[in-house]
Parts: structure tokens; C-alpha cells; sequence
């Protein structure tokens, strides 16, 4: 009599994996081949089980991703252990369509999510106003912002950067879009694009942003066709009374925020809470929020990691401060004791948002300029472990939220 023994691929997210960024990378391969993956949410810090075939396992090898292969014996008692256990099973569907917002023109810093989709050897497509205008979003699951100013006022780098060529070469590009496409100013454009993003979102897009691209985004929701931009960027300054004609419903997660008018002052609004978290330091840690598995399934999935106690980083807006945040979002983490959430999520429409403020997980102040982290010597860092977990969250089955 012949016995067959079927094996499968555990993909281990805990401290016995080799890079936990390439996992990712190798799941999502696993998806692009038209194969069967499952997320095993707090399993081993969130592990994935995927087919064992010898072209899944020469990947593994290549990409330097640890696997265990297990027999189907092995697999039911992980899943009898889940069934106990505050863990779930999602199955994986497809590979999502990655759009990242990429300026024509790139200032003189790295994008996070580029460097780790690049390094995971993740596929994705660059997309900017005139694309997102012309409706090319409906082409993708999935859509990133980083270090972005949707508000019009070029990232509030006036005082330190206007003789800057790049600087220069940023207004410049962004003039002659805006006039190629029919505007007469950089913000009425950009608040256009907003609200085509937050379109995307309600139709059933997956929206995440990070560094200066939440806040900015919901202040161009919040002031839509009003002229807030300071005089010395667009030559007639804001409006008299801007301060009369915000409207917060049309904000993704933030509302009763005062925005900063001066040109002399970095900051957008009174949202972000950089200031005092300079003054805490490098030492500071943001906390992981726990959450119920097998009922907060989307929360779960974007929590997933190695640590729940992970090292700050400062951006142009490094978080959110807690008394902004509208009633619906959901804290996945903060710093405890403090104003600063540093991670949420949202869901608006048919779809979802969330938010990670900061600019790199591996350098705690990146400035302008500063060279490119090398996430070579950053295999395991749990916060670009955060922004993987969302670029494979589109593929997961869903559950509806009961939190």
C-alpha cells in the first residue's frame, strides 16, 4: 500500500527567521504564481504557510528566506492550536496591484516603502497627479504616499530651501503640471488629487501614507477649493476667512485641528507631535496595540510582528496626537503615557486607510539629503515589518470589523 505524504512550506516570522522583509517579498511571489497562501496571524508572529513545491523552495533559497517544510499532520495541529488560541487563519487571494504616489520631479530624500518593496523584490507602479486626475487609480488595489504635501505649500521648505536648485526644479515641475492640466494654482491641483485619492478609498482601495502625506492629505479634504497657502509661495497668501470654511467630515481620520499659517514654522498643523518627541529622544518606544484575532481580523493582520515594543523615528510629521483622531479610527500604536498615537487605521467607504508617522524605521532623523537606508543590514526591523504587513493586507480575505 503507498501512503501519501503531503508537506507544506512554513514561512517562521519569529526570531528563527533569516530575513523577515523577504518573506514577505516570497509571499507575495507564491500569489503571483496563481498558488495557495495562508497568513497564520500570531502564529509564530504572524507566519505564512505556503505550498512546498521545489520552485517555492528555490525562491525561499534564493531570496535567503528561512522555511520549515511540515506534513499535513504538522499543518492540522497548528490549525487545532489556532482554533485555542487569540490566532487566526487568512487565506491569502491574490497579489495586490502596488501604486506608489511619485512626484515627476524627486526632492533629495528616499521613500520607506520604495526601498523595502525594492528590497523584497515586490513589483510596483509609479503614479502621479496627472495619472490619479485621469482616473488611473481604478487600475490598482493598493496606493502609498510618503513625504508628500498635498496642501500646496511644497513641504513647508520655503525658509530653509527656496534657493535650493531642487527646490527650484520642484516648483517649477509642479507650475507647469498644474497649468498643463488646466489650473491656475499648485494647491487647487493638489486638493483635486486628494479627493480623487479618498475616492479610491471609498470605491475599495487600500490607502496607506506615512511622514507628512496623512496630515497633509486631510488638511486638503478638510480646506477643499480654499486657499490656504502663505503669500510667499503663491504670491496672493490665504484667504481671509480660511478659518470659516473647513469642513471635517470630509476628513479621512483627523478633525478640530488648527492649521499654522507661517511660512517661518515647519509644521502644517497641530496634528503631528514631532516637537515633543525630539524632546523624548532615540531611547523612546511606540507599543503595539493587541487585538482579538479571530474578530478584529484587519487590525490583527496590521500589527503583525517579532515586537510589540518598537524604537522611534522622527519625520516631518512623526504622529498624530490623540485628541485629533476622529471616533471611528482604530489605534494600532501609540506611545504610552503620551499624546502621540503612531499608527492607526481606518475604513471609509469600501475601503480602508492607515497612517504611520515618520519618515524611516531605521533612522531616527532623516534629513534632507541623507542617503538611503540599506535594508541589507535591516532584514529584521519590525517597523518595515509594519509597512509589509500592509502591502500584503489587500490580499487577505476579509472579515468584517467588530471593533
Amino acid at each position: 500500500m503507498i501512503f501519501l505524504i503531503f508537506l507544506r512550506l512554513l514561512i517562521p516570522m519569529d526570531d528563527v527567521q533569516t530575513d523577515h522583509l523577504r518573506a514577505y517579498g516570497l509571499t507575495y511571489w507564491v500569489l503571483e504564481q496563481g498558488l495557495d497562501a495562508e497568513w497564520l496571524l500570531n502564529y509564530r508572529d504572524g507566519s505564512f504557510l505556503l505550498p512546498s513545491l521545489d520552485a517555492v523552495k528555490e525562491e525561499a533559497n534564493r531570496r535567503g528566506v528561512y522555511y520549515e517544510e511540515i506534513t499535513e499532520d504538522q499543518v492540522n495541529d497548528i490549525y487545532a492550536l489556532i482554533d485555542r488560541e487569540n490566532m487566526d487563519r487568512v487565506l491569502l487571494e491574490k497579489a495586490p496591484k502596488i501604486a506608489v504616489y511619485i512626484p515627476e520631479f524627486e526632492g533629495p530624500w528616499d521613500d520607506a516603502v520604495t526601498l523595502v518593496l525594492e528590497y523584497a523584490e515586490i513589483p510596483y507602479d509609479r503614479i502621479w497627479d496627472p495619472g490619479v486626475l485621469k482616473g488611473e487609480l481604478s487600475r490598482y488595489d493598493w496606493i502609498h504616499l510618503h513625504h508628500e504635501d498635498f496642501t500646496g505649500q511644497y513641504g513647508k521648505f520655503y525658509v530653509s530651501y527656496r534657493n535650493a536648485s531642487w527646490y527650484k526644479k520642484t516648483l517649477e515641475v509642479n507650475k507647469m503640471t498644474a497649468k498643463m492640466l488646466g489650473y491656475k494654482k499648485v494647491w487647487q491641483m493638489k486638493h483635486d488629487v486628494a479627493e480623487k485619492i479618498k475616492e479610491f478609498v471609498g470605491n475599495g482601495g487600500f490607502l496607506f501614507a506615512m511622514c507628512s502625506a496623512p496630515i497633509t492629505l486631510d488638511i486638503a479634504l478638510a480646506y477643499q477649493n480654499v486657499d490656504i497657502v502663505p503669500k510667499e509661495i503663491d504670491g496672493d497668501g490665504l484667504e481671509p476667512d480660511y478659518q470659516t470654511k473647513v469642513n471635517f467630515d470630509n476628513t479621512l481620520a483627523f478633525a478640530n485641528f488648527q492649521i499654522i499659517p507661517s511660512i517661518l514654522i515647519y509644521e502644517h498643523s497641530d496634528i503631528d507631535v514631532s516637537q515633543e518627541a525630539f524632546r523624548r529622544g532615540p531611547r523612546t518606544k511606540f507599543v503595539l496595540k493587541n487585538f482579538y484575532a479571530k474578530r478584529d481580523v484587519l487590525p490583527t493582520i496590521l500589527v503583525q510582528n517579532h515586537t510589540k515594543f518598537i524604537k522611534e523615528f522622527l519625520g516631518q510629521d512623526t504622529g498624530f496626537r490623540r485628541e485629533k483622531l476622529k471616533s471611528n479610527v482604530i489605534i494600532l500604536a501609540d506611545v504610552p503615557g503620551t499624546d502621540e498615537v503612531k499608527y492607526l487605521f481606518g475604513e471609509y467607504g469600501k475601503g480602508t486607510f492607515s497612517f504611520l508617522g515618520g519618515h524611516d524605521p531605521e533612522d531616527y532623523t532623516h534629513y534632507v539629503g541623507d542617503p538611503p537606508t540599506i535594508l541589507d543590514l535591516h532584514k529584521h526591523s519590525p517597523g518595515y515589518r509594519l509597512i509589509l504587513n500592509n502591502i500584503l493586507f489587500p490580499a487577505a480575505r476579509k472579515k468584517k470589523l467588530k471593533t
